[in-house]
């Protein structure tokens, strides 16, 4: 019975060593950028306010656009630079998990209701991590749930999250918006993106 205790005991610890914290965030453990869920975005507007999209459906903005977004943090690292904004030298690369999500997302994107903008809360955001699949990886992952692009506002709003991959919670997330600008459907919202990316390194450490 004692070495059934005491082996017991080495197996929280080792668990519990393994667990991550918020304060690991700002510290130096690795961290792996897991990518844009647009699983609950709500897209105020019509897309044909765009030249270049005309008439385009929600299939569209998850073959076409949900990729697109995503894809710029690879090709196009040094713009879309999760490193910095979460001062580090370097950080993974998993989009694959929010892609995955992405693609079985089965809701209507488009509304015309301005109040939909933002309509996801912290628990919300806890709730959607703890159902999240991600691909038996573990440690610090990072994700942007995107919640809301308006044309009107001219910004899209979103959720920084920070996760333990491991054992599927949240260890910060917050709200935050991004001024949209550019020529294109997708140049004009990949601005957002890339603005609240900049924000986030400037408010990084006043996150602690």
């Amino acid at each position: 019975m004692k070495k059934i205790i005491l082996l017991l005991l080495v197996l929280l610890i080792t668990i519990s060593g393994f667990a991550q914290t918020r304060a690991d965030i700002f510290g130096n453990a690795p961290i792996t950028w897991l990518g844009l869920d647009f699983t609950h975005l709500k897209f105020i507007g019509e897309a044909t306010q765009f030249k270049d999209a005309g008439a385009i459906t929600a299939s569209d903005l998850k073959t076409k656009y949900f990729p697109g977004w995503n894809n710029l943090f690879i090709t196009e690292q040094k713009k879309y630079d999760v490193a910095s904004a979460v001062h580090r030298d370097n950080v993974s690369y998993a989009i694959d998990v929010t892609q995955k999500a992405n693609d079985n997302a089965g809701q209507d994107f488009f509304t015309a209701k301005q109040d939909d903008y933002q309509l996801l809360t912290e628990d919300m955001i806890s709730s959607l991590v703890a159902q999240y699949n991600f691909n038996g990886k573990t440690g610090i992952g990072l994700m942007f749930f995107v919640e809301g692009m308006s044309k009107d506002k001219v910004e899209a709003s979103m959720w920084v999250t920070f996760v333990d991959m491991g054992a599927g919670k949240v260890l910060l997330t917050k709200r935050m918006t991004g001024t949209a600008g550019g020529f294109g459907l997708r140049n004009y919202w990949a601005k957002s993106i890339y603005n609240v990316l900049g924000d986030m390194g400037s408010e990084f450490k006043k996150w602690k």
